[in-house]
């Protein structure tokens, strides 16, 4: 298969390919832009050759300009006042004339080189003035800007680009002109120039880019998803190049948005929201197209969205992941089908699914015997059966098999879990066993969900998703460790925040740490009543903790918890969740979005699911419908999730929100003596008539307080 072929790929390199954003430490090594499995990690500058570093070409003298901040308000002003623009005019046009001027007007100090990652040199606080006074200027000062942009862009450049020249790229990505789609053009081969500039280059300006303002840096960030959306699809087609003549535009400009992704990933907390570098837009292309052109040439010159998954939305994501396991399904199935015909045995429709059986009373028990004996059916679409039970599994019994599975065994007593109170999230049990199939079912649990597309109430850390990609494709050698991640302090603080809090006040203790404290790289855990010892490093016990190595004995700790002292546990849900979701979309996904896939969302919004709820024998005007949202408006959080669980199946919304549920009520022609009936793999309420809100309060927190088997009477 592809994927096996690419798992191969994988298996002959030397090193892994990382492909989740390490966590920087020193703030120098730059995160890769473009997150793609034949992409190795990006060079620091510190790691460049030499005849990357230099020489540089001298730096050439800049115009004396004086004028200041102050001074140019105070032209703006008189401007304004006098109508007379010509004072306004001659800044912006000599200005805008030429990257040396760009310089000589925005750098803090003309005879200082500025050429370190930490210090752009440029004045931020002028440029932003100069900016923001722009757009209110007249038309003929805008055009010379843009002149002036022209010229700056067309001169030619031979050799290395200058730190200068650098900084002028940095200036001229803020200006607002660019918003407007006349100015595309110009704005087309700015970015054209930014995107081919060199790795080094590339180095400094995702650096500096870091150190400009949210607010203006969220601007830059929708400017360049506007382009790609207007060039996707124009509102007016006649106002562009055609496409076939402007090819690298959307290339040019989603390697430049990956210098913002990277440089916001180097921030913590980041400047913007990762979901801020979505485009929508692309939710209406070929997705499939853009997934099998990123499978066959990866990061070649063949240029993919797939290549930049950052710009990709959750909903779009989803899309390529069901789709894809639709593709390995129907693979899998045809494969069945095929095998049983060669050795001429009569084809049972059953062969087509994964069917799972299995005892209420033996619930754990039966569901790993049955996904253990039928390993081969895992990427078969799934059908479940409660023996003894006449539910026919149209959808509703999978769901309810994968809540009542998850609340057995995330029970406390059932040992494989330790819940969190203070962070409310579940975390491994670090106890030993002889046998850790268990935690590879709930591997299968989560990659069977997001396989077939439901959401489960599963409360892991953040952190479990990011070991869960670590990597995101199964090395073919077994001995490569798996479920391994950078972790740091703010990990555990999401999982054990009181014991995060304290070792966070070691850190910063100003007396004597070796005195004080009396620790060694020693640690305890109580396992069945047994206090067990484990070092941190060959012969922890005897080394003590000091000021000095105190970093190095937290890094250590937090390190054995979340990955050393679970290993074999974690390995084990590892390998389950990849038996079912191998695949190359796995790649596309950041830790957050698996979360989301498999968890969906806890925030109810009742109002959004009244918009989106269709009727059968109802209008949404009659009197019993307006009974039904004004008590379901008004129940608790909790009665709200009971209903929501009650007529899908689930408790959490999908990841195209309520609209994604399609529910629908219908009418019920019973007696108003009965309660409410959901057919849950439909997504289906149905309702009787009921006669005033009073009763039909009654009747509804009756019956979804009430609702757990499918049965007939």
């Amino acid at each position: 298969t592809t994927i096996n072929q690419k798992k191969e790929g994988i298996g002959n390199r030397n090193s892994p390919t990382q492909l989740v954003i390490p966590n920087i430490k020193n703030g120098r090594d730059l995160p890769p832009l473009c997150l793609d499995v034949r992409q190795k990690q990006r060079m620091s500058i510190d790691t460049l050759p030499q005849e990357l570093k230099a020489p540089f070409p001298p730096e050439p003298s800049l115009p004396i300009r004086t004028k200041t901040v102050k001074d140019f308000q105070d032209d703006m002003e008189k401007s304004k006042a006098s109508g007379d623009w010509k004072a306004v005019h001659n800044f912006y046009s000599t200005t805008f004339d030429s990257f040396l001027e760009i310089n000589a007007a925005f750098k803090k100090d003309t005879n200082s080189p500025f050429n370190t990652i930490e210090d752009s040199g440029i004045d931020a606080k002028f440029v932003n003035v100069v900016y923001d006074a722009l757009l209110n200027t007249p038309q003929d000062v805008q055009k010379s800007v843009l002149k002036g942009i022209i010229n700056g862009l067309l001169q030619e450049w031979t050799g290395p680009r200058t730190k200068d020249d650098l900084r002028a790229y940095c200036i001229l990505l803020q200006n607002p002109q660019f918003s407007n789609t006349s100015t595309y053009v110009i704005y087309a081969h700015l970015l054209r120039q930014i995107a081919a500039l060199t790795e080094a280059d590339h180095h400094f300006l995702v650096h500096w880019s870091k150190k400009i303002s949210q607010k203006r840096f969220k601007q830059v960030v929708d400017r360049l998803l506007q382009f790609i959306s207007l060039r996707l699809f124009p509102a007016k087609p006649e106002e562009f190049p055609p496409m076939v003549k402007c090819t690298w535009w959307i290339p040019s400009a989603t390697k430049v948005l990956a210098l913002f992704n990277a440089a916001n990933s180097l921030i913590s907390p980041p400047i913007i929201s990762y979901t801020d570098f979505y485009n929508s837009t692309l939710d209406h292309i070929d997705l499939m197209e853009e997934y099998h052109n990123w499978q066959c040439y990866g990061n070649s010159h063949r240029f993919s969205f797939c290549q930049y998954p950052f710009i990709i939305s959750i909903a779009a994501k989803k899309v390529i992941i069901q789709r894809d396991s639709e593709q390995q399904m129907i693979s899998i199935a045809r494969q069945s089908l095929v095998d049983k015909v060669s050795r001429r045995q009569k084809p049972d429709m059953n062969m087509l699914f994964l069917n799972v059986k299995v005892r209420r009373t033996h619930l754990v028990s039966d569901s790993l015997d049955e996904l253990a004996r039928k390993k081969a059916d895992l990427k078969k679409k799934l059908k479940v059966t409660f023996v003894g039970e006449a539910g026919l599994d149209m959808g509703g019994l999978t769901k309810e098999w994968f809540l009542l599975l998850i609340r057995q065994i995330f029970h406390p007593d059932y040992g494989m879990f330790t819940y969190h109170k203070d962070s409310q999230c579940h975390w491994f049990s670090s106890f030993k066993c002889d046998n850790y199939s268990e935690f590879r079912l709930v591997g299968a649990l989560m990659g069977l969900a997001v396989y077939n597309s439901i959401t489960l109430d599963i409360r892991f850390p953040p952190c479990c998703y990011k070991k869960l990609l670590s990597p995101p494709i199964v090395p073919c050698d077994h001995n490569t460790l798996v479920g391994i991640c950078g972790v740091t302090l703010d990990d555990l603080f999401q999982i054990m925040p009181e014991l995060a809090h304290g070792l966070s006040e070691l850190l910063s203790y100003e007396g004597n740490v070796e005195e004080d404290f009396y620790s060694t790289f020693q640690v305890f855990q109580e396992e069945f009543g047994v206090i067990k010892s484990y070092n941190l490093k060959p012969n922890g016990d005897k080394i003590p903790v000091t000021n000095r190595n105190r970093k190095e004995y937290v890094q250590l700790y937090v390190d054995f918890l979340l990955n050393r002292s679970i290993y074999k546990q974690f390995a084990a849900f590892y390998y389950g969740f990849h038996s079912v979701c191998a695949s190359y979309a796995l790649l596309l996904l950041r830790p957050e979005e698996v979360e989301i896939l498999v968890c969906g969302s806890p925030e109810l919004d009742m109002s959004a699911l009244q918009r989106s709820t269709q009727y059968e024998g109802y209008q949404k005007t009659d009197l019993t419908i307006r009974y039904f949202w004004d008590v379901v408006l008004g129940f608790s959080l909790d009665l709200q999730k009971k209903l929501l669980h009650f007529a899908t199946g689930s408790d959490r919304v999908p990841v195209g929100g309520m609209a994604d549920l399609n529910f629908k009520i219908s009418k019920s022609e019973t007696s108003t003596n009965w309660l409410p009936v959901a057919h849950t793999c439909f997504n289906q309420l149905c309702l009787p008539p009921y006669k005033n809100k009073k009763e039909l309060k009654q009747k509804l927190i009756i019956g979804i307080s009430n609702a757990e088997g499918f049965g007939l009477e």
